[in-house]
């Protein structure tokens, strides 16, 4: 009798899970009553604004609403899509044919790899990375084409060289600003560049914009289709997520390059009937009635990343204020550094109760940082530094 495959063969090409170590050893935790406070997971605490759940709620009571939806999104919520580039960018989208909705920017970036790379192709992701930037290029048959990301300036002379020696230039160049883990953010000079050398090598360019309104200290993160001519080879990924606090609802969009667009669509034609359409409708709400709420939300991230790096500074570990996400991005202490971050990670989580993402989890360039998710409240967040500061003070005393 026959029997299946051990492993299955994309399966077997994903690594194995790194932060489900530290995950299990959180759980264990909790389960033995610990307080763990966890900065872990990138997950928004705050509730979606009323007038979005307000219309879900009222949307949902009509039977018409209940029924198969379509693949790329109704047409109202397209078109506000479009008015939200038009008053943030001053960028003139059509909303039938350069914007598609997609269930989160993962679904979008996923789908989007599958539909156009092709075996072999060669895709610029950044070094470190969300995970998905890497395997969704390796799922889909290519070969992710690492380069440094924590400064610009680097990651555009790795480009100009890779283009300089590489046998065959990139598919695509798939980046995103301001930059999970690391928080790197960039001006429109920087997509200018880009842009051009993607015009220069008939290059595509996906940029995923996913913590576009969280810009600090006067900071406001550029949309890469305010570059002229970006529309000719690019498109950019955004979503609800995290500016509206709609993590669960799974809300973004695919904007830009026609033909991009419409490969997603073609891909997602197959795949699936789009969102529950009363979270459509409500999004539409969104869109159009709380830009005021984005800004309260941007507010609380900054002053969370306040509270957070000066307490860690004065905690005695040296940490930068990012200008933009919902994250800091934290090099090990000294004393533990050749440990890794997976260890140091894990001996955080044991001494002192908070729980981290270690840096390896986002690729081999990242081993020397941890990620904190600025999703934990003042009151918590002040126990986790205290928590920080006894455990290095414990640590020197040994």
């Amino acid at each position: 009798m026959g029997s299946l495959p051990d492993e299955f063969y994309r399966i077997s090409k994903l690594p194995p899970y790194v932060f489900a170590t530290v995950n299990e050893m959180k759980a264990k935790l909790r389960a033995a009553q610990y307080d763990v406070v966890d900065f872990g997971m990138g997950n928004p605490d705050g509730a979606t604004p009323r007038p979005i759940v307000s219309k879900l709620a009222e949307a949902a009571r009509n039977p018409k609403n209940h029924r198969y939806s379509v693949s790329r999104g109704i047409p109202n919520l397209r078109h506000e899509i479009c008015k939200r580039y038009a008053r943030n960018y001053g960028v003139e989208l059509d909303p039938e044919d350069e914007a598609i909705v997609t269930i989160g920017s993962k679904d979008a970036l996923a789908h989007l790899l599958f539909a156009v790379v092709g075996p072999g192709d060669h895709v610029i992701t950044p070094a470190p990375c969300y995970p998905i930037h890497q395997w969704g290029v390796i799922m889909a048959e290519g070969e992710a084409v690492p380069l440094p990301v924590s400064n610009p300036a680097d990651f555009l002379n790795g480009l100009e060289d890779h283009y300089r020696k590489a046998t065959k230039p990139p598919q695509i160049i798939l980046m995103n600003f301001p930059h999970n883990p690391t928080t790197a953010c960039v001006d429109l000079d920087f997509f200018k560049e880009v842009i051009r050398m993607a015009h220069q090598h008939g290059t595509m360019v996906v940029h995923d914009f996913a913590y576009a309104d969280l810009g600090f200290d006067g900071y406001r993160a550029p949309s890469i289709l305010q570059v002229d001519g970006a529309k000719d080879v690019a498109v950019e990924i955004f979503t609800m997520s995290k500016s509206y606090n709609m993590a669960g609802w799974r809300v973004g969009f695919c904007v830009g390059n026609k033909k991009m667009i419409k490969a997603l669509a073609r891909i997602k034609s197959y795949l699936d009937y789009g969102n529950f359409q009363p979270i459509q409708i409500a999004s539409i709400i969104g869109l159009r009635e709380c830009e005021g709420e984005v800004e309260k939300i941007r507010h609380l991230y900054e002053k969370r990343r306040d509270l957070l790096v000066d307490g860690l500074n004065a905690a005695g570990w040296p940490v930068e204020k990012p200008r933009g996400s919902m994250f800091v991005w934290a090099p090990i202490p000294e004393a533990f550094r050749a440990a890794g971050s997976l260890e140091f990670s894990k001996l955080l989580l044991e001494k002192a109760l908070v729980a981290v993402s270690p840096g390896i989890g986002f690729g081999p360039a990242g081993d020397g940082h941890v990620r904190f998710a600025l999703i934990e409240n003042h009151h918590r967040s002040r126990q986790a530094i205290r928590c920080v500061k006894q455990f290095l003070k414990d640590c020197k005393a040994v």
